[in-house]
């Protein structure tokens, strides 16, 4: 083996793929993209608030409950209510000619019997009406069924009370922060670890069809070794998503250290209760966020445990690209690489809810889980260090056996034309000598 030419050809994709103009414009959009697919649901959420306010048409048969509700709506600027006296089918009448939004008929057994039940009718299918509606009412109920039992006010101001529980964890190194940035941050490296992979195996599996398609490789089999040229690839592949990812890691970094200025730009600091020259610190502590302390360790691990992941994957795409001459004789032989990639995604909340699990701990253990599971483990949890340096070793393992696997079979499929092989085939391959 020719490190030379391992290196050569390792130089030679990295630099030919970082010059594109397509791996310029992924590598500045992609947080962009990222950032508004974050954002834009809650965004969107806030406007179609502000936006859209419900008239609602009221009939109160019980003749104690609008005035308490009116009350809870004062609160709530999405609704406005209207006390009607008219029946089911001229309410169904108005709310059909867009006189109402909706409607609701409070009867009289609502404050008698426990089971009572409220319908709420409009001509929407979402559950947002209701679902703040129902809300509402019930706090108007619960006055009402209080105040009839001549409970104190100042006691029903108590059991009306609400307590807000922020999360925040802990670890021996004296880290830590908000359970929930803690909680986004892990998401968002294990899908980010589960795209890069899955995208920078497919550039290696597409490079290696496009040679043996055009013919290219039987040229370049003649100077170096099968292996060398997979190396090389898969190397060359992985240092250019690398330094594509080290750009969005200090992207990333600059972000959250600018994320108090960014939250009050959403946030007025009189919603949360603090001054208006408060500071984004103090802005961000009213709200309930705190930026997590990111030790270098990880940082590291993470990097570690991509570049570990990729080779791994990698070296599988491109043995399934040395077996195929187009991309889409490739899709049948995917699902062996592609089903041990997305087993651990399904498993990324189960994950975060419970990373000391011993489901946990075996997925983070797995050669194939470990590159998602692993990094996701030590964002929402201290990891033993044991477990870390077990996991990063059988990685390490499974991707010298996966190369090892995939050369046997690239040598000979860089070669083979003609009808698409089978998963028996190309067993054979792998005994070849």
């Amino acid at each position: 083996m020719s490190l030379h030419k391992i290196w050569l050809i390792l130089s030679s994709e990295f630099w030919r793929r970082v010059r594109s103009k397509t791996f310029i414009l992924a590598t500045l959009l992609a947080p962009v993209f990222l950032i508004v697919l974050l954002f834009a649901p809650t965004l969107l959420q806030q406007f179609g608030e502000e936006s859209s306010q419900r008239t609602v048409a009221v009939v109160d048969e019980t003749g104690n409950l609008f005035d308490r509700l009116q009350r809870s709506v004062d609160d709530d600027s999405s609704f406005v209510l209207r006390k009607v006296s008219m029946s089911p089918d001229s309410l169904r009448a108005a709310v059909l000619a867009e006189e109402y939004d909706g409607y609701v008929v409070l009867p009289a057994a609502l404050l008698d019997e426990e089971e009572a039940s409220v319908t709420y009718y409009s001509r929407e299918s979402g559950m947002g009406g209701p679902s703040r509606f129902e809300n509402m009412l019930e706090g108007a109920v619960r006055d009402a069924l209080l105040a009839a039992r001549n409970v104190p006010e100042e006691v029903q101001a108590i059991m009306g009370r609400n307590v807000e529980v922020s999360a925040r964890t802990i670890s021996e190194e004296g880290g830590g922060g908000s359970s929930i940035v803690l909680t986004i941050l892990g998401f968002v490296l294990a899908f980010s670890i589960y795209f890069a992979v899955f995208i920078y195996g497919q550039f290696v599996m597409q490079g290696v069809i496009e040679e043996k398609s055009n013919r290219v490789v039987e040229v370049i089999v003649s100077s170096v070794r099968p292996f060398e040229l997979l190396m090389g690839k898969v190397l060359g592949v992985g240092a250019m998503g690398l330094a594509q990812i080290t750009v969005w890691m200090v992207l990333a970094g600059a972000g959250m250290m600018s994320a108090g200025t960014i939250l009050t730009l959403f946030v007025t600091p009189a919603d949360l209760g603090v001054s208006g020259n408060a500071s984004t610190q103090e802005v961000m502590a009213a709200a309930g966020l705190s930026m997590p302390t990111i030790s270098p360790e990880l940082v590291l691990w993470v990097l570690l445990f991509f570049v570990g992941g990729y080779l791994l994957y990698a070296s599988l795409f491109a043995a399934v690209g040395s077996a195929v001459e187009q991309q889409q004789d490739a899709q049948n032989l995917m699902y062996p690489v592609f089903i041990p990639l997305i087993i651990p995604i399904m498993f990324v909340t189960f994950v975060v809810e419970s990373p000391d699990s011993t489901i946990s701990l075996v997925l983070s253990l797995v050669p194939l889980f470990s590159p998602i599971i692993m990094p996701l483990r030590m964002t929402a949890a201290s990891v033993p260090l044991w477990q870390t340096l077990l996991s990063f070793a059988l990685l390490v393992a499974g991707f010298v056996f996966t190369i090892w696997l995939a050369a046997r079979i690239y040598r000979v499929g860089i070669l083979s034309y003609g009808k698409t092989p089978g998963f028996r085939e190309i067993a054979k391959w792998v005994t070849y000598e």
